[in-house]
């Protein structure tokens, strides 16, 4: 079935979060709890024009968005930083991929396990809880004092960001009711989400040539005090109705498995495949995301929906969206290297890069809908991932001395096709999900997005560290990056044509 008329949300590039579904897990044919308390309608006389949003739906709208855009500013504003943190720190080149790898890990590995823990005990209690270690995970990573706190701290910011993302969405879609309402919402929301990741570049550049890099953490630990102020104020409990059990089984698995692997991965591009720690976790990580496809595939109440993934339009559109997170998180991050080690950029020059290119993120999304509901999300997936892969294999006409422009144009243009892959992905997934299932499907939506972020670095690594020098290493990452990319759109036309 072709998806004509498009959710009016965005994501930014390296947004944690996802687009909503038009659908959402809290409609009435759902477990999910009825709506928050909160009246989220002002009064509107009959052909006075859209319902708006009351004053108490607005503060509620703004401490769950702003707690996504915290999130969202955690995963760029430390990107220009890792230079100048890593000659403070003393952690080497290669090490330095540990410094996202170790936020990334546990806010992928963890998203599930958390998101249906919040949904039996409570949605506000979880997101609350995450607020507050994400807060003082923050405040660690400020005043860290080796490579080991630091990457601690990082690690526990993660976990935080991993309570946040789905209960703050389920908080969202449970608090709005379906409609244009919500659509309203999720839109704010999205833009929100890609003005966090143009923010951080922009931000940790200036931060990190004035203040320090310590400052880039700091801002974190105070936005969530600002967002954790208001929450419980503001915010009405929810949680499911159906008091189903929780498929501890499946959730150790599937936690266990992509911690085995992502860390398998990471350290791989450090040292090399041949080291036991690195075979022994590998071999972990096949063997628990085996066992978990054997348990959800018994489980009365399973993590994820093994017959859902066996639908052509969810198996493909995940597909798309694994690929262009991990492809494009993974050249952000060469190409921070390659702006301030080969072309001796300043963090805050190379902020004003990133800028460009989330200020183009966001006009992106602004017109992919339109895009979507022209052409249908199908055709607009195939297309984005080829336009992606096309302009980052433009990165491989770089050199050692040819400025800053082309790069910015060419990762500029790259991630506007990023959003229409995002965006359209997210609608493809939960596209005639019958409405018991939309829980699960915006699930796999999210958790996609978390794993795509976690392993394209740890997973490319590899070959950008084992090349003689660090421009080496960046122009094979790009052209393995765009290759991968071009043969996803291939595959995701072909099998989406067939669905």
């Amino acid at each position: 079935m072709a998806i004509e008329s498009p959710s009016t949300s965005a994501a930014s590039p390296a947004s944690p979060a996802s687009p909503a579904s038009p659908a959402s897990p809290a409609s009435p044919a759902s477990p999910a709890s009825p709506a928050s308390p909160v009246t989220p309608l002002s009064p509107t006389r009959p052909g006075a024009g859209p319902p708006r949003l009351s004053g108490r739906a607005r503060l509620v709208l703004f401490v769950l968005c702003a707690a996504q855009f915290m999130v969202a500013l955690d995963f760029s504003v430390l990107n220009v930083a890792l230079p100048v943190l890593g000659k403070d720190l003393g952690l080497s080149t290669t090490g330095l991929q540990w410094a996202v790898t170790a936020f990334a890990l546990p806010s992928g590995g963890f998203l599930l396990l958390f998101g249906r823990i919040a949904d039996l005990y409570g949605r506000r209690r979880l997101f609350l809880i995450g607020l507050t270690l994400f807060g003082a995970a923050s405040l660690l990573a400020t005043l860290a004092w080796d490579p080991a706190s630091f990457l601690a701290a990082r690690a526990l910011q993660g976990l935080g960001a991993a309570v946040i993302v789905p209960t703050g969405m389920s908080l969202l879609t449970t608090t709005f009711p379906e409609g244009p309402l919500r659509d309203r919402a999720l839109g704010i929301s999205g833009t929100l989400m890609s003005l966090g990741f143009t923010v951080g570049m922009v931000a940790g550049g200036v931060l990190t040539e004035t203040l320090g890099w310590r400052s880039t953490m700091g801002l974190l630990a105070v936005a969530s005090v600002v967002v954790l102020v208001p929450a419980p104020k503001v915010l009405a409990e929810s949680r499911t109705t159906d008091r189903q059990r929780l498929d501890v089984p499946g959730a150790v698995s599937v936690t266990g498995g992509l911690l085995a692997l992502i860390y398998a991965l990471s350290t791989a591009a450090e040292r090399g495949f041949g080291g036991v720690d690195v075979l022994v976790t590998l071999v972990l990580g096949v063997v628990l995301l085996s066992a978990f496809v054997v348990v959800e595939s018994r489980s009365a109440a399973p993590l994820v929906s093994l017959p859902m993934l066996r639908r052509r339009t969810v198996a493909f559109g995940n597909l798309g969206g694994l690929v262009t997170f991990s492809m494009m998180s993974t050249v952000v991050f060469v190409l921070t290297l390659y702006l301030q080690e080969v072309l001796d950029l300043s963090p805050f020059s190379t902020g004003l890069v990133f800028g460009v290119q989330g200020v183009l993120s966001v006009v992106a999304g602004m017109y992919a809908p339109k895009v979507i509901g022209r052409i249908g999300a199908r055709r607009t997936l195939a297309l984005s991932l080829l336009g992606q892969g096309l302009f980052i294999g433009a990165l491989l006409g770089l050199g050692s001395d040819t400025g800053a422009l082309p790069a910015t144009a060419a990762v500029s243009l790259s991630s506007m096709f990023h959003l229409g892959a995002i965006i359209s992905y997210g609608l493809i997934v939960t596209s005639g999900v019958p409405n018991e299932e939309q829980g699960l499907a915006t699930g796999l939506v999210t958790t996609t997005q978390q794993v795509g972020l976690t392993v394209g670095i740890p997973l490319l690594g590899v070959l950008a560290t084992t090349q003689d020098t660090l421009f080496d290493g960046v122009r094979t990452v790009v052209a393995v990056a765009g290759a991968i990319l071009l043969a996803a759109g291939a595959a995701v036309a072909a099998g989406l044509r067939r669905s």
